[in-house]
């Protein structure tokens, strides 16, 4: 395999592995080798939405050993986001062990270190349970697969474009925005799209209720850098990303102040550097954002990397391969 030159898409790998709950209880999680799910055409995930899913990533040290980041935050928003939809939670330790035996299946689909790439592990729940009536489901499917992976972006840990979205919201205040769920995802599609056709890697969403403020930058959070400050948006309607909350603690390690508030467009306009941030790019730093309301195009930064966005990029990645001292019990080195 081409390690160097992956993509940020799916490849085959040997196994997932799946888990029933049914009867009010779930079943000992086993591996297949099938990439087909059998589901009812009455099925509330295909209906009435109930499907959650989380990320997160592989990684392979210098020592060849196999490394999980933050397994257990991603466990507990995916809690979180079954409670939201009223969906079975899956337990703590069944989440362990099914993400743990996928990746211990298929560690030779681990990237080698220094190759740039990852292995990304997908959880996924869904409801299976035939209901013809808007109610939660009584049976789910939890599964885990996993694919090897190149970075989110192209250009990689380069400067991108983006654009403001009004005439699309992604969530609403008290909807379903903190939860990781597909409806969420889909609901952003056509601004995405947007976006892309016209020339910028992703867009920027904005509160549903007024348009002033930055809410998130497509699937991922958004950050920015002002006067020795880490500023994050808060909102009743973004995903409580996992690398967002691991930057604002390594920020704060390198003596930045850190600030989750909301943030009003005009004030792209004094920041020094900004970027979204989550599992799949990481960081990818932000060039320029362009405003058709307003005509308007914000330039941040020369067109590099910002030197606080790249040593949080290169201080996180690092952690994640083992390269340095892991002092926040973050990293889980598999046996």
């Amino acid at each position: 395999m081409d390690w160097k030159n992956l993509s940020f898409g799916y490849l085959k790998t040997k196994y997932n592995i799946r888990s029933t709950f049914k009867d009010g209880e779930w079943s000992k999680p086993e591996l297949t080798d099938s990439e087909v799910i059998p589901l009812h055409m009455a099925a509330t995930s295909l209906h009435y939405g109930q499907e959650i899913f989380e990320g997160l990533k592989a990684f392979k040290g210098k020592d060849g050993k196999i490394r999980l980041f933050r397994w257990e935050e991603n466990a507990k928003r995916f809690r979180h986001s079954a409670r939201g939809l009223l969906m079975q939670e899956v337990p703590d330790e069944l989440f362990r062990e099914a993400v743990f035996s996928v990746v211990a299946a298929n560690k030779e689909f681990v990237p080698p270190y220094g190759s740039g790439a990852s292995l990304y592990i997908r959880p996924l729940l869904i409801g299976t349970g035939a209901e013809l009536g808007v109610k939660p489901s009584a049976e789910y499917l939890f599964l885990v697969f996993v694919s090897p992976v190149g970075p989110y972006f192209k250009a990689g840990f380069k400067p991108v474009d983006m654009m403001i979205c009004r005439e699309f919201d992604r969530a609403a205040p008290h909807g379903t925005g903190t939860f990781k769920a597909g409806g969420n995802y889909a609901a952003g599609l056509r601004a995405v799209e947007k976006a892309h056709k016209e020339g910028f890697s992703n867009v920027i969403f904005l509160d549903a209720k007024e348009k002033k403020y930055i809410d998130e930058c497509g699937p991922a959070n958004f950050f920015a850098i002002k006067q020795n400050i880490y500023i994050t948006p808060e909102s009743p309607s973004i995903l409580d990303s996992i690398t967002n909350k691991s930057l604002i603690q390594l920020a704060a390690d390198m003596g930045l102040k850190t600030e989750r508030r909301k943030v009003p467009v005009e004030e792209l306009a004094e920041f020094e550097e900004a970027g979204a941030c989550g599992t799949a790019a990481v960081i990818s730093p932000i060039h320029r954002v362009y405003d058709p309301a307003e005509d308007r195009t914000y330039v941040i930064g020369n067109g590099e990397p910002g030197p606080v966005s790249e040593k949080l990029y290169k201080h996180l990645t690092a952690i994640q391969l083992g390269d340095e001292t892991d002092i926040h019990g973050w990293v889980t080195v598999l046996d």
